[in-house]
């Protein structure tokens, strides 16, 4: 099961006991009385607005119980972090029921923008959450990553500044509580802005169904500040009820959370993060977007402000895919160096450094098929076995690779020295004749009467080699064969000595 697969499942997973749970299923009811309540009402502010602050306390509770008991069986950072939601729903829940009481108590026309209290109690709230999502730490690499994360971050949040510009700018007249909606819009944002930061870190604190129900508190709480001057018109029962909905999603969020914990082994928001990220396309062409929405309307702030936003969108972008270009020209580097790794261990011996057999026999083939004279030097370490036996593996392998270092030396340019394993080695001759061939193992065997000196003890290196000239229509096994031969029929003729094997003379023997 592939991991997007395997994603999928966990969601249906979780489906039945979030479709099940009976406080989630309370909190959308009381939800729904609410906003039976509002459209019942219409025409009758201030009963709505009681109702509106009356209905938010009991969704308020259910943050900071449900945000304590994942506290509880959180660990690291996770922990702290449910446990600064904990602290940030008692103040929601504080602030509310004080706004509650105050509206219910108090004659005059309510208002559904809250008190002095309720205002301190949500922004403070509001900021520790915002704080808390923002300084989370996420698995970054390298210092590209974060750059790279940051940059991507940064575009969201300036695309969603371009729209709030646009819905709560000036429009060329002064707008009182222009600074009012601009700051609750640029709440909404960031609140917005750190819900994406940790859905895209790939180590959220949460899982992914419960971060997008504090995204889509945010987003509510926007439509909401949009909506919120049509509040003494038909459409007021509406206007109440989405200012009344980032409640139950800010409430849901760790609801939901704690159901995951208790049914997922893997409860938290720990993933995989995609290479690559599609918001910063998305913010563009939501700002395009708000540009033509608005160039009808003339030159005025609120084009100009957009206009600066979707500039730094683009020089936003433009440096990401710098960062983007960097990160794929090392990515290639890196897999072109792999490659050449991968392609070194398969052609050469790791102990020697030699040809290894398959490198051997492509060359050999490919020799064989031009057409050319070729010869073939086998050569076998004598007494091998007793190095290893007597003075260790170690030993042993600083021999093998002493040999190999004779025989690069002895060699022709042309040549290819080969470790076909073992204390088996073999010389590949393109275009030698008979004499090349013996001159060659002439020189491999002067270079051999130089002892290999290991750990200050020089270790005597006898050899036998075979000889052997390919004949038209020999392929690698058969010239492999006579070497073979020629190589025996040298070891019986005793050491220092090697075997040329001739097809049509048998295997003569030459000092």
């Amino acid at each position: 099961m592939n991991g997007s697969d395997e994603q999928a499942g966990r969601w249906r997973s979780h489906l039945p006991a979030l479709r099940r749970d009976p406080i989630l299923l309370a909190m959308l009811a009381w939800t729904l009385l609410a906003a039976i309540l509002f459209v019942a009402l219409a025409g009758r502010t201030g009963w709505q607005v009681k109702v509106f602050w009356g209905f938010m306390p009991p969704l308020d509770a259910v943050m900071p119980l449900s945000a304590w008991r994942i506290h509880r069986i959180a660990t690291g950072p996770i922990r702290r972090f449910w446990l600064v939601l904990a602290v940030s729903g008692t103040m929601f829940l504080a602030g509310d029921s004080v706004q509650a009481v105050l509206t219910a108590i108090r004659p005059g026309a309510p208002a559904a923008t809250g008190g002095p209290v309720q205002t301190i109690c949500f922004v403070v709230g509001l900021a520790i959450i915002v704080l808390a999502m923002l300084t989370h730490p996420h698995p970054y690499r390298s210092g590209r990553d974060r750059l790279a994360f940051w940059l991507d971050s940064a575009t969201v949040l300036v695309g969603g500044a371009v729209v709030a510009w646009c819905i709560a700018g000036p429009a060329g007249q002064h707008d009182s509580n222009m600074l009012g909606t601009l700051v609750g819009t640029g709440v909404c944002i960031t609140s917005a802005f750190a819900a994406i930061k940790m859905i895209m870190s790939g180590n959220a604190p949460m899982h992914k169904i419960a971060a997008l129900t504090m995204l889509g508190a945010a987003v509510t709480m926007s439509i909401g500040i949009f909506l919120s001057p049509l509040a003494g018109t038909a459409l007021a029962p509406l206007v109440f009820l989405v200012q009344f909905l980032p409640s139950l999603f800010i409430a849901a969020g760790p609801r939901i959370q704690e159901l995951i914990a208790q049914v997922d082994p893997v409860p938290f928001g720990a993933r995989n993060r995609k290479p690559y990220s599609l918001l910063p396309y998305g913010s563009t062409a939501i700002a395009f977007g708000t540009l033509v929405t608005i160039l009808p309307y003339g030159v005025n702030a609120r084009l100009w402000g957009v206009v600066l936003g979707l500039g730094a969108i683009c020089t936003l972008v433009a440096v990401r895919q710098l960062v983007a270009f960097h990160e794929n020209a090392r990515l290639i580097r890196q897999l072109r160096d792999h490659e050449a790794k991968l392609r070194h261990q398969a052609l050469f011996d790791g102990l020697t450094g030699l040809a290894n057999r398959v490198n051997f026999h492509e060359h050999a083939a490919a020799a064989l098929a031009g057409g050319g004279p070729v010869g073939l030097l086998l050569i076998d370490l004598d007494g091998f076995k007793a190095v290893n036996d007597t003075r260790g593996h170690a030993a042993g392998d600083a021999l093998l690779a002493g040999v190999a270092g004779k025989l690069r030396e002895a060699v022709r340019g042309t040549d290819l020295p080969a470790r076909l394993g073992g204390d088996e080695f073999a010389v590949l001759l393109p275009g030698a004749t008979a004499g090349d061939a013996e001159q060659v193992a002439a020189r491999i065997l002067t270079a051999f009467r130089t002892a290999v000196p290991i750990d200050g003890v020089p270790i005597p290196v006898n050899a036998s080699i075979g000889v052997a000239d390919a004949s038209p229509g020999d392929d690698v096994e058969s010239l492999l064969r006579d070497a073979d031969l020629a190589m025996y029929a040298a070891k019986s003729g005793g050491k220092g000595t090697w075997m040329r094997y001739e097809p049509s003379m048998g295997t003569m023997l030459i000092a």
